[in-house]
């Protein structure tokens, strides 16, 4: 596990590779995707209803309501 020296250094490193400039805009674009995620994960919550609407039932013969007389080998 990284300790906090280790961090730090890291921290310098990227710092001297991007630049401030390029880290603060990096940070801004990640804050607005941390955003809007929220926002979609919330709005899913609130409305499952039109999301996903429940799959039509298909009507099925299980034979269960046929009579002696409508059997096909009788």
């Amino acid at each position: 596990m990284l300790g906090f020296r280790e961090l730090v250094i890291i921290l310098l490193i990227v710092l001297v590779i991007f630049g401030t400039k390029r880290l603060i805009s990096a940070g801004g674009d990640l804050g607005k995707a941390i955003q809007s995620f929220k926002k979609g994960m919330k709005d899913a919550q609130d409305e499952p209803a039109k999301l996903d609407p429940p799959a039509p039932q298909a009507n099925v013969d299980t034979g269960a309501e046929r009579k002696e007389n409508d059997r096909p080998g009788a």
